[in-house]
């Protein structure tokens, strides 16, 4: 009988509920698929790969990440709560040691859902690997994670929640965001004033192959892992960076995959995008889950896979070595940013936020105060096209107790008149407050 060499864990959940539409590429057979192949493979009968079944997320698990207006259960369905529940539950099994290593083959996706929530962006409305991650610094106490995400399109939501997390490195390799949406995901895109650094985005041309994600792996985010030392290492596993991907246009295939899976060796993989339905994702998945178990998946192939077609050319390989080199630019400076950013003053920042899926305009200006001892109780002030505007102040998981004052004083002092709702996160307490 097979073994795994590392001891996996499973969550299927092709959620048959929900779809953007019937025909859209976001819907249940983007795992129907993948479950067919992984049962034809005998994947769940090897020695060594464990299948467990979702559990709930809750609304505490939201609150812990998101600003839902005006409450969650009016941005979410229950297929939602699975998904974001199936990742938890992957999570749990590996901290809890029943697992080494696992894979939450679930949607709806995650990694475009900021903060603030409003509506649904990119398909996604919660982001479960935030809310994941969240679950298991309460519960578990881990501390320092890094996120790398490997979707084509820049995990912008992801990017935002951890903007001022100096315990949280997110890195992001993506198709180049002047060719894709969401438009963004540069490197001069580093983090906020106290977390200087510890977002890193990688924006990879178009046609960019293995030969291009595989130097990126060695060159930048491997070095960066080691230099970081995370607790947990998650990978946004998005895999529409596929060469028959039908809205991108990169060039990887199911062994680039299952190569940069074994290289990177995540405690944690989530399912995100990745819309070849028939030609990639039963391929692609079961070369990640081969890989994350210590198998060989040198036999995995895709039907029409002819790497002569796909290979990168010279002129991509000279611009992703620009790339890696603006990325580790990027790394090394961050200490010093952090240090000489910590004055005690507050920052504003503007933003303008695209809801594409419900066609809704928001207008956000954060407050951020720069302090000394921890990364700074924030404020957001957050309006829509529609006439809501909400106040949400989030204090951070490693708040002093200055900042937790300052907090509390800014939620209780709301103008009511002038907000629709105001929301306080008390990330130390692990408490949550709303009011209208």
């Amino acid at each position: 009988m097979l073994s795994a060499t590392t001891r996996m864990g499973l969550v299927f959940f092709p959620a048959f509920d929900w779809a953007i539409s019937e025909n859209h590429p976001e819907r249940e057979e983007r795992l129907l698929y993948t479950q067919d192949q992984v049962f034809e493979e005998g994947l769940l009968d090897v020695d060594g790969i464990v299948e467990f079944k979702p559990d709930l997320a809750t609304v505490a698990d939201i609150q812990r990440v998101h600003f839902c207006v005006p409450d969650e259960l009016s941005v979410i369905t229950e297929s939602h709560l699975i998904s974001a529940g199936g990742a938890k539950t992957i999570g749990t099994q590996v901290l809890e040691k029943n697992v080494e290593r696992g894979f939450a083959l679930v949607r709806p996706p995650g990694h475009h859902a900021m903060r603030v929530v409003h509506g649904a962006r990119g398909f996604c409305n919660i982001n479960i690997e935030a809310m994941m991650i969240e679950y298991l610094r309460a519960q578990y106490g881990v501390d320092r994670v890094a996120i790398v995400d490997t979707d084509c399109h820049h995990g912008d939501g992801t990017q935002d929640i951890y903007w001022h997390d100096p315990d949280t490195l997110f890195i992001s390799l993506h198709q180049d965001g002047r060719t894709l949406y969401p438009g963004s995901g540069f490197h001069f895109e580093l983090g906020g004033p106290t977390a200087a650094g510890t977002t890193i985005n990688l924006p990879l041309p178009p046609r960019t192959s293995e030969e291009g994600f595989l130097y990126v792996l060695e060159n930048a985010v491997l070095p960066m892992l080691e230099d970081f030392k995370p607790d947990l290492v998650v990978n946004s596993a998005g895999q529409d960076n596929h060469y028959s991907d039908p809205i991108t246009n990169m060039c990887f295939s199911a062994q680039g995959y299952a190569e940069l899976t074994s290289r990177l060796k995540p405690d944690i993989a989530v399912l995100e995008g990745g819309y070849s339905i028939e030609g990639a994702l039963p391929y692609v998945n079961v070369g990640i889950i081969m890989a994350m178990a210590g198998l060989d998946y040198g036999a995995v192939r895709e039907p029409d896979y002819r790497p002569e077609e796909i290979r990168q050319s010279g002129e991509v390989s000279r611009h992703i070595e620009l790339v890696v080199e603006e990325a580790l630019k990027v790394w090394k400076k961050g200490p010093a940013l952090r240090a000489k950013n910590r004055t005690g003053e507050t920052v504003e920042r503007d933003r303008r936020i695209f809801y594409d899926t419900d066609w809704i305009h928001e207008s956000q200006q954060e407050k951020l105060r720069l302090c000394p001892d921890c990364p700074g109780v924030l404020t957001i002030d957050s309006s829509t096209d529609s006439g809501m505007r909400i106040y949400a102040v989030h204090i951070p998981r490693k708040a002093c107790s200055a900042c937790r004052e300052i907090g509390y004083k800014c939620y209780d002092s709301v103008n009511r008149k002038r907000y629709d709702f105001a929301f306080l996160q008390d990330r130390p307490a692990d408490l949550y407050f709303s009011k209208r």
